[in-house]
Formats: C-alpha cells, structure tokens, sequence
C-alpha cells in the first residue's frame, strides 16, 4: 500500500484563497464583458477613461481603447474559467493568467484612465 498512498485534500489558507480567486473570475468577466458591450453596441460612455468616478471631456475619443481593454480582458477570463473547468489548466498556469490579466487590467485602464484626463486638461489651457 506504500505507493497507493490515500490523498486527502486539507482545508487551509491556501486552499480557501484559491476557491476565492476562482469564485471572482466570474463576476470579474461579468463586469468587463458587460462593459465592453456597452461601449461598442449600447454607445454608453459613462464608465470610459474614469478618473476619481468622473469620465474625460470627450469619452468617446477613448471608448475604442476602454472598450479593448474591457474586452481582451474578459474573454481571457472567460477562457481560463472554462479551461479550469474542463481541467486542461492546472493550478499554476491558471493562477499566472488570472492575476496577470486583473493586474494587467487595472493598470491598464489606470493609466488610460489618467492620460485622457491629463490630455483633456492640457487641451483646455
């Protein structure tokens, strides 16, 4: 019985921040994809190039690329959460996709977010 060891899957820390980390890809790529849509079909510019919650003068000179952004992001999410659940990812390729993409993510539309704005200011003087 030496080689057939019996596996037992321990409840820890680790264990809890990985359901956690799974359980918000879902609404993660909700959120994203839902904006995307509402850039490019539903014209809605609200949420575009956001600094301090307020969009820039002229969002809609930034939706092509808050729309991008949004997009690329989901689908990445989308497809990682698909592929965790037919098990063709294992743990340490799913979870280098997942945090590259939110962190990528933020950053990303951070700095969009403050070069529309910072344009915007500059356009005014």
């Amino acid at each position: 019985m030496g080689a057939l060891m019996e596996t037992r899957m321990v409840f820890d820390v680790s264990v809890a921040i990985t359901w956690i980390l799974f359980l918000a890809l879902f609404p993660m790529a909700f959120f994203w994809l839902r904006r995307a849509y509402r850039i490019l079909i539903r014209r809605d510019f609200s949420e575009v190039a956001l600094k301090g919650g307020e969009p820039p003068p002229n969002p809609e000179k930034w939706a092509p690329w808050e729309m991008i952004i949004n997009a690329l992001a989901g689908l990445v999410i989308l497809f990682t959460i698909l592929g965790i659940l037919l098990g063709s990812l294992e743990y340490e390729r799913w979870t280098a996709i997942a945090g590259t993409t939110i962190w990528s993510k933020f950053f990303v539309s951070f700095a969009l977010g403050r070069h529309a704005h910072a344009l915007a200011a500059r356009e005014r003087r």
